[in-house]
């Protein structure tokens, strides 16, 4: 039976999340160099329109059809045929509506992985590569870990809000895609953000779409959802602090940078948690995200030398990471009785079944981003060449600039 209050919630959630993706090309926007903002916000618009279509046509289906060995879902759905407003099982809104709710995520996973990539890739291979990407490695994850039959729920792994589907999914094939497309040229020392006051506009909307997000993965109005809503704030607001005073500390000044990174990395780390876990575990989540992000930003990375853009796997994949595990000390039951204790909580076996989850996670996504790159590099070509990378990609590939006035 339909609950009105709880579509109504499910409306604007679903609203905020499908902000946050151009919201994203925003963030992402203002961090690269001029040339190659309009680039981004290309490639993070058209990625909502063509994973939508995408979606209604065959990803539902393959994500939540009726399962079919725990794998993947079958067929029954393509198109949306046999899709109404009866609502599923253990459900109180509209089928249609959970579809839609489900697509943004779908849509902003890919998105990104944008981030990896910027001022390198052809149009034309980006979106062979992230049809394919979602079709292939997304669809299926989210069936594993969501779908009523898949084979990581029904071992009791915890994703309430895509840390594993989303974030470590996308974060590892970010880094993948990185090493496979190589450094950007000429960028040996690294660039300075072109427009920060737009990437702080991004990261602020960011968080605000998060609400959406993670409290909407409630699916109903209630307890559950407004513990995912204060725990969502809570991590934001205290990764960004630890990141502000790691800032500090290592490099003697507090940067926006550093903050805006911070608390999205929190906004990451909360999101496997947020419907399971107390305000006072978000704290923690939040914090430990932000430290083992900044450590694979600043340290890690600058060891090995590999070039993801905007730090997609430091943020997105390892703080997804960090927040699977943790999933598994924190959880309890007395937040969410539909979730499980944590080791903290009297079960052990809970870390155990996240930490397989979140290695199935890397495994698939590493493995599929290597295949579909492969595939799209030989058929269509991923990299542009040197001149079209120096002119920008803004002019080389799509004719346009982001901005028209003289300095």
């Amino acid at each position: 039976m339909i609950n009105y209050a709880d579509t109504v919630w499910m409306l604007i959630s679903t609203a905020l999340v499908m902000i946050m993706t151009p919201t994203l090309a925003f963030f992402y926007g203002g961090l690269v160099r001029k040339k190659n903002v309009l680039s981004v916000l290309m490639q993070t618009i058209v990625v909502l329109a063509v994973v939508s279509l995408q979606w209604v046509l065959v990803g539902y289906s393959l994500a939540f059809g009726p399962d079919l060995g725990g794998v993947i879902g079958a067929f029954n759905y393509f198109g949306l045929v046999g899709v109404g407003m009866d609502p599923l099982p253990g459900q109180s809104i509209p089928h249609q509506l959970f579809v839609l709710f489900q697509m943004m995520f779908a849509i902003i996973t890919p998105a990104l992985i944008i981030g990896a990539f910027v001022e390198r890739i052809k149009f034309s291979g980006f979106l062979a590569f992230i049809l394919l990407w979602t079709t292939l490695i997304y669809d299926p994850m989210a069936h594993w870990v969501w779908a009523s039959g898949g084979w990581l729920a029904g071992l009791g792994a915890l994703d309430f809000a895509g840390g594993t589907v989303i974030h470590i999914l996308a974060g590892i094939s970010a880094l993948v895609m990185a090493l496979l497309l190589g450094k950007r040229e000429g960028l040996n020392g690294g660039h300075s953000p072109h427009n920060l006051p737009l990437s702080v506009l991004g990261a602020g909307f960011l968080w605000f779409g998060w609400f959406g997000f993670n409290a909407g993965s409630a699916l109903s109005v209630g307890p559950v959802a407004v513990s995912a809503f204060l725990n969502t704030n809570t991590a934001a607001a205290a990764a960004a602090v630890t990141w502000m005073v790691m800032d500090w500390v290592v490099n003697r000044v507090p940067t926006v940078l550093g903050v805006i990174t911070g608390l999205v990395a929190g906004l990451v780390a909360i999101t496997p948690a947020a419907g399971y876990v107390t305000p006072l575990a978000s704290i923690a989540i939040g914090a430990a995200g932000s430290i083992f992000g900044f450590i694979f930003v600043t340290k890690v990375k600058m060891k090995f030398g590999y070039d993801d853009s905007l730090d997609v796997f430091g943020v997105h994949g390892i703080a997804g990471i960090v927040g699977a595990l943790m999933t598994g000390l924190f959880a309890t039951k007395t937040i969410n009785s539909a979730g499980a204790d944590g080791l903290f909580y009297g079960n052990p076996h809970q870390l155990l079944v996240q930490a397989l989850a979140v290695g199935v996670a890397i495994a698939f996504a590493a493995a599929g981003t290597f295949v579909i790159f492969k595939i799209v590099d030989l058929v269509v070509g991923m990299r542009v060449d040197v001149r079209e990378e120096h002119v920008g990609l803004d002019l080389t590939q799509h004719h346009e600039s982001g901005y028209t006035l003289m300095e």
